[in-house]
């Protein structure tokens, strides 16, 4: 069952202007923070109604770092980010690994309405990798949520490789996939993920979706690891 949620909004807006942040995924919770309200400044300064941010993007994904915050570190991160969302009256969609119940994390998507009030909440469903399997806990919704009056949905990195988590959505009506990612891998590895990504069938021309991803960009902490950037928006025909 799909979780459906809004911000107060009355007519949908003809236009929705989306702006796509590729960040850098192995920053401290600081810097993190920072460049996130940089460019929540800087999409609203272009004309966007709504700012999407990678996977993650303020807590990183190191999942050694994130365990040793402070208990409140995040929440209160969130906190930041959602009054600039008010100063800026702007849809934000921010990423964290978060601890809500137990010793297990949720790797979770916020969305925050204009007002600042973090309205709506994804955690991410099929995890990747053993780390996240070990140290996260799953998903058990599928989104549903309005964007100034727009139906839309929301996925996080390996829930693209589940069609029915979006398609689902869409049925019922979903116009907007929001699709938060840290798609990386070992470095000899990117180039060949990034061939089998483009190899997928397109999500928009299988759904009839508008598809908007914010993947990030950069190396690991140590250096194992790479991101594949490669953002994008792309129309429901599969084209940008």
């Amino acid at each position: 069952m799909a979780s459906k949620a809004s911000a107060p909004a009355s007519h949908p807006r003809e236009v929705l202007q989306v702006s796509c942040v590729q960040m850098h995924w192995a920053k401290d919770l600081e810097e993190n923070v920072a460049k996130t309200l940089g460019y929540v400044g800087r999409a609203r300064s272009e004309g966007s109604d709504l700012v999407l941010f990678p996977e993650t993007n303020l807590t990183g994904y190191d999942f050694d770092y994130v365990i040793g915050l402070p208990a409140n570190a995040v929440k209160n991160a969130l906190k930041v980010v959602a009054k600039k969302a008010a100063e800026c009256s702007i849809y934000v969609i921010v990423g964290s690994l978060m601890r809500r119940r137990g010793d297990r994390l949720l790797n979770l998507s916020h969305v925050i309405a204009p007002s600042g009030q973090v309205f709506y909440e994804y955690a991410k469903v099929h995890m990747a990798g053993s780390d996240e399997r070990k140290h996260c806990r799953p998903g058990n919704k599928l989104a549903l949520f309005k964007i100034a009056g727009h139906l839309c949905t929301l996925i996080i990195c390996r829930d693209g490789r589940h069609p029915e988590l979006y398609r689902i959505p869409a049925m019922a009506g979903a116009k907007v996939l929001f699709h938060s990612s840290c798609s990386s891998e070992a470095i000899e590895g990117v180039s060949w993920k990034r061939l089998a990504g483009r190899a997928q069938q397109p999500i928009g021309p299988n759904t009839f979706i508008y598809h908007c991803v914010a993947n990030t960009v950069g190396q690991s902490r140590d250096g194992t690891q790479t991101s594949s950037g490669m953002s994008f928006i792309k129309d429901p025909t599969g084209l940008s």
